[in-house]
């Protein structure tokens, strides 16, 4: 695993296609800003799961949804 220090309005780039700013930081919780292209798929890791989970056939009835702050969507 990568570790990078990185301030508020600082970035990282991967893939020359995928840009991650810390927009803020509040006590143990950061706030990220991603920009990536429409055709790549960005989920939390517990939504992933799910995700996972249910197509190898195993259901979950809590909802998978993770819907973007107003806003937020370059």
């Amino acid at each position: 695993m990568l570790y990078l220090t990185r301030k508020i309005g600082e970035s990282i780039v991967i893939n020359d296609d995928i840009e991650v700013t810390v927009v803020d930081v509040r006590g143990k919780s950061i706030k990220l800003g991603l920009t990536f292209p429409e055709d790549v798929s960005v989920y939390r890791r517990e939504v992933y799961e799910r995700i996972l989970a249910e197509q190898a056939g195993e259901t979950d009835p809590s909802p998978a949804v993770d819907t973007p702050e107003e806003g937020a969507a370059d």
